[in-house]
């Protein structure tokens, strides 16, 4: 079994998510009392948070290179970055380290084509939803015609994460509006819809859909497991 690094702590709600599902996963598959051989480094959200207001992509990417190599450092053999946006800076940091990254857009494209699935939806924050770093490698890797909310529905999706679901904070109006704006996205065309923001999950799963939802929290931390068990490639 490989270890497991994690960049967690963007947010630590999501982070407890990772360990979880992986252990889980590892025990599915392995019985007996088998869990997995991990480490974690966690930042300070409030410190990559103002990086990411301040347009100070640069420092983002100087402190979790920083982390990277010291999971490394530390014995680990493989880098999972436990966040949808901040893989913005993941080609830095994989020339920071030579263990692999296991890229978050890479896991889902992969689950999405292999759903099918040719249109989708994708709710994030407005650095994923609207920049380049996440939508061009999902259309350019995997084919996949991605679709986002337009700008009102963007500025819920991206609100809410921020001022309710990295808090903890699970409202039910929430859920009804994501529902709403997923079903607009349906309407529009969408085959599936992922959720590229590792605490959505938290608040919205596949009975709030009339769609499949992708919850990259869950699939990037399965990719992460059958990577420890050599099952798949790190496709970064």
């Amino acid at each position: 079994m490989k270890t497991i690094g994690l960049i967690g702590g963007m947010s630590w709600e999501s982070s407890l998510e990772y360990y979880r599902i992986i252990n889980e996963e590892l025990q599915k598959r392995l019985g007996g009392m088998h869990s997995a051989k991990s480490l974690m480094y966690s930042v300070d959200f409030a410190e990559i948070e103002e990086m990411q207001r301040a347009d100070n992509w640069e420092m983002a990417a100087h402190v979790l290179s920083d982390a990277a190599q010291r999971l490394e450092a530390g014995g680990a053999e493989l880098v999972v970055m436990c966040t949808n946006t901040m893989h913005k800076v993941a080609k830095s940091m994989q020339r920071a380290v030579s263990i692999p990254l296991l890229h978050i857009a890479d896991a889902t494209g992969s689950r999405v084509a292999a759903a099918g699935i040719t249109r989708v939806g994708l709710l994030g924050t407005r650095f994923t939803m609207e920049e380049t770093f996440y939508k061009e490698r999902l259309e350019k890797q995997y084919g996949l015609t991605v679709l986002i909310p337009p700008e009102p529905g963007r500025e819920i999706v991206h609100r809410i994460i921020y001022d309710e679901l990295v808090k903890g904070i699970i409202r039910d109006a929430s859920r009804t509006r994501y529902s709403e704006i997923i079903d607009e996205l349906v309407f529009r065309g969408a085959e599936g819809v992922i959720l590229g923001c590792t605490e959505i999950g938290l608040l919205v799963s596949q009975e709030d859909a009339s769609v499949p939802l992708f919850d990259t929290t869950r699939i990037h931390a399965e990719a992460a497991a059958e990577f420890a068990l050599g099952e798949v490639s790190d496709g970064a």
